[in-house]
């Protein structure tokens, strides 16, 4: 045979086995879904973002979701949005840090649509910039979400997940609750609050029949970092945030992030990770903290130098530069408007 057909052979056999496990793994994701049909599901953070994504694959097969947001229009817009799909989803505006709002939301689906099934909290904020830029209040805001909201909708729905002796809670961390993330200081702060707090629970629910999920991923192209806080220098942090979250050799697809969670609730798995870089690092963290850390000061230092003003504080959309948006985030770009964000 010659050279150039032992390529084409081997380029065909590739193909093959490509289009073979892509074939298996939508099967197999078909049947994750599947086997939560007519559950009832509540995502905090449904309204954008990979909520809002999550949302729309388990509607699509046939589970029985409400998503929640703190913005009323936004809930509405991801309403609309999925019921031009033909999805029947129900969009409750609540802010998850208030827990009189939390407990108005599961009470609300519980009048609507019995017993929550399914809870998935993924509302979050993230502030970048450099500690010296963060202020307490960014650190506040951050444990209030990523801590306190959880909290909140967990001590809501597990009486009767407990009186039932079934339910499923997923909690929506992140690598930065795993290894302290140079520039992310106040959400790497509520993260490891989140991972620490759903490790906890989960380890004392499993008994009652409670699986507690807690997922962290690396970075994602879920189109967020519009709505993001800059601190600082905050063109140039929008810069390398949205740059790096656009990388495909850094972040993962949100469909990649859903298929993966949605085999996370259908199987019950009690921690899961991402990307592959997300989980390089939380080995090597756990096997040489010494390393890490000196690996981390590193980037830190490749990183915007601060301004040393706590008060600079910008969304994303206020923090756009010729970097970013730029050819180099067209991927962020098309999650963004793919995911409502």
């Amino acid at each position: 045979m010659s050279r150039t057909r032992r390529i084409a052979s081997f380029a065909l056999g590739a193909a093959a086995v490509a289009a073979g496990t892509a074939l298996l793994s939508r099967r197999s994701h078909v049947a994750d879904r599947e086997s939560l049909r007519d559950r009832v599901v509540v995502i905090t953070g449904g309204s954008r973002g990979l909520g809002f994504a999550l949302a729309e694959d388990l509607a699509r097969g046939g589970a029985r979701v409400t998503i929640a947001g703190r913005d009323a229009a936004t809930v509405e817009r991801a309403r609309e949005l999925l019921a031009a799909e033909g999805l029947q989803v129900d969009g409750v505006p609540c802010d998850v840090r208030n827990q009189a709002d939390a407990e108005a939301l599961i009470a609300h689906v519980e009048a609507r649509s019995g017993p929550v099934d399914v809870l998935v909290n993924d509302a979050g904020v993230i502030e970048v910039g450099s500690v010296w830029d963060q202020s307490l209040d960014d650190f506040r805001e951050s444990v209030e979400t990523h801590v306190f909201g959880p909290l909140h909708t967990m001590r809501a729905v597990l009486p009767s997940m407990r009186a039932r002796r079934d339910g499923r809670i997923v909690n929506i961390a992140s690598i930065g609750g795993l290894v302290g993330t140079p520039h992310l200081a106040p959400y790497s702060a509520g993260k490891f609050g989140l991972v620490g707090l759903s490790q906890a629970y989960a380890a004392e629910v499993a008994h009652d029949g409670i699986t507690v999920t807690c997922v962290c991923p690396g970075l994602m192209r879920t189109g967020s970092p519009d709505h993001a806080i800059f601190k600082g220098r905050t063109r140039a942090e929008y810069a390398w945030f949205t740059i790096s979250d656009s990388n495909p050799l850094l972040s993962a697809s949100t469909r990649h992030a859903v298929v993966t969670i949605v085999h996370a609730i259908a199987k019950r798995k009690p921690f899961v990770t991402i990307t592959p870089l997300a989980r390089a690092a939380q080995i090597v963290n756990a096997l040489a903290p010494a390393t890490t850390t000196r690996l981390l000061s590193g980037v830190a230092r490749m990183l915007p130098p601060p301004l040393d003003d706590e008060t600079v504080r910008r969304e994303g959309a206020q923090s756009h530069s010729p970097l970013a948006p730029s050819p180099l985030t067209a991927l962020d770009g098309l999650a963004k408007r793919r995911n409502n964000e």
